[in-house]
C-alpha cells in the first residue's frame, strides 16, 4: 500500500482548514485516511505556532514505515526538523513577466542615459 501523509480540507467556503493526515495515496483528497497526525491553519499569523501542529513522534513512525509527505507537509516537517531539508528549483516561477521586464529595461535604459 503506497501511503501518504498530505492534507485533508475542512472548513467552509473561503475559510480553509486543514487535517494533515495518514493516508493510502490511492483515497480521494478528504476521503478515508488512516490516522489524523496534525492541523494546519492557513488563516493564522505566519509566526503563530498554532498554524500549523502535528504529532512528531506519529509523523516519524509513519515515515519509517515508508510514508511519503506531500510538497507542503514537507515544507512543515522540515521548518521543524523532522525532514532534511530538499533544494527546490523552479526558474519560470522566479522569472518576472513580460511587462515587468519591459519596466525594468525601460527604467535601466533611463537611468544609464541620465548618468551620461
Amino acid at each position: 500500500m503506497a501511503m501518504k501523509i498530505r492534507l485533508a480540507r475542512g472548513g467552509s467556503k473561503k475559510r480553509p482548514f486543514y487535517s494533515i493526515v495518514a493516508a493510502d495515496s490511492r483515497m480521494p483528497r478528504d476521503g478515508r485516511f488512516i490516522e489524523k497526525l496534525g492541523t494546519y491553519n492557513p488563516l493564522i499569523a505566519k509566526d503563530s505556532e498554532d498554524r500549523v501542529k502535528f504529532d512528531a513522534e506519529r509523523v516519524q513512525f509513519w515515515l519509517g514505515k515508508g510514508a511519503q509527505p506531500t510538497d507542503r507537509v514537507a515544507r512543515f516537517l522540515e521548518a521543524a526538523g523532522l525532514v532534511a531539508k530538499t533544494t527546490r528549483n523552479n526558474p519560470n516561477k522566479a522569472v518576472p513577466g513580460k511587462a515587468a521586464q519591459d519596466r525594468a529595461a525601460a527604467k535601466a535604459a533611463k537611468a544609464a542615459e541620465s548618468a551620461e
